[in-house]
């Protein structure tokens, strides 16, 4: 009896490799490294090209809401380069050198550090989409309720905040709430999807967290969007303009929709596991992930578009019709239009609609030549 307990004891795996254990009889095809690759490529680059652009649009900027927006902004992007520089790596590195994970992790170490970094992430972008959600919220609709002199530092503060409690719900299989574990095809981990014990709480935790967010989200931006809508609609409006705060939704709900769409069938298929004991299929759940890899793909284009002149003139044919026909008056000559922080004193010919005049800036009214 007592020479047979070491052999059981030897053989016992790893708890990341109890479920699904390394070596796996179907190996990885080349199209899976082109496609992680690709996947990897896609997402730094876009994510790099929006940090660029954000930079110079915080430059720029001059309004404490707008400067505000940007640094979730930047936080968002920063997120996602990291979270696909680092789960990329390794997936990217398995599909290409075939490691063996039971020679490389035999105490899990690097299995743990992948799925942390899978929820991590994965909750990250979801959390500060919810943020800056309640942020506009309050900005639009309490604007007195937020000071003026609220510094920089705060919004910096909220974003941490948003790193940190990721952070502590990504540490919670280490201290025993779920597991994490190697899945297949083998060159990721991710915790383990069970309605039974500790793995099912923490199932429905990142589900309900994930997908509670997106309803926050959807719901306070819905209201700052009414709200805009009859401020920007309403008899006062050529008083009260607000166009960089339609601006700023128009870059949220974007981001909130392609959230949605890429991140709602994994937490969806989590928590209906979870709560219905389904078994779990492997395939489905790649999927998922996969689908969920293009929010962070997707996400930097908005910041990046949003630069064109093709979405800022759209925008102001939807919203502000009225002041396009009202401003039809085009000067030329020697001097930019007045108004203009470029206008300098100077002989400037304009016309409006099929009436012609040529005036200087010291004559005006009905004295003017014509």
């Amino acid at each position: 009896m007592n020479a047979s307990v070491p052999p059981l004891t030897n053989n016992t795996p790893p708890l990341c490799y109890s479920i699904n254990s390394p070596p796996f009889e179907d190996s990885p095809s080349i199209a899976s490294a082109y496609f992680s690759s690709i996947f990897s490529f896609l997402g730094l680059t876009s994510n790099l090209i929006a940090f660029v652009v954000l930079i110079k649009s915080f430059r720029r900027t001059h309004s404490r809401s707008r400067s505000f927006f940007l640094i979730f902004l930047g936080g968002l992007v920063v997120t996602d380069f990291m979270g696909l520089l680092v789960t990329g790596s390794i997936v990217v590195s398995f599909h290409v050198t075939h490691f063996n994970w039971r020679q490389i992790d035999p105490n899990c170490h690097f299995c743990n550090f992948m799925g942390m970094s899978m929820v991590f992430y994965g909750l990250c972008p979801l959390l500060l989409g919810a943020a800056m959600a309640v942020e506009r919220f309050i900005g639009i609709n309490l604007p007195f309720a937020r000071s003026t002199s609220m510094p920089k530092g705060r919004t910096v503060s909220m974003v941490l905040m948003v790193w940190l409690i990721a952070g502590c719900i990504a540490l919670l299989p280490l201290l025993g709430v779920g597991s994490y574990h190697m899945q297949m095809p083998g060159s990721w981990c991710f915790f383990n999807i069970s309605s039974e014990g500790n793995d099912l709480a923490f199932s429905l935790l990142f589900s309900l967290v994930g997908l509670t967010s997106i309803a926050v989200s959807f719901l306070l931006n819905t209201v700052s969007v009414v709200t805009l809508i009859k401020v920007c609609c309403g008899q006062d409006s050529t008083q009260r303009r607000r166009d960089h705060e339609v601006e700023m939704m128009l870059q949220l709900i974007l981001i909130m929709v392609i959230a949605s769409i890429c991140w709602c069938p994994l937490l969806m298929y989590i928590l209906m596991s979870a709560v219905t004991a389904d078994p779990v299929n492997a395939v489905t759940v790649l999927s998922c992930i996969r689908m969920a890899t293009w929010n962070q793909i997707l996400d930097p284009w908005i910041y990046i578009m949003w630069q064109g002149s093709l979405l800022r003139s759209l925008l102001h044919k939807l919203f502000y019709p009225e002041v396009i026909s009202r401003s039809n008056t085009y000067c030329y000559g020697y001097a930019s239009p007045p108004g203009t922080k470029s206008w300098t004193p100077g002989y400037t010919s304009c016309f409006a609609g099929q009436s012609f005049r040529e005036s200087t800036p010291g004559l005006t009214g009905p004295g003017a030549p014509s």
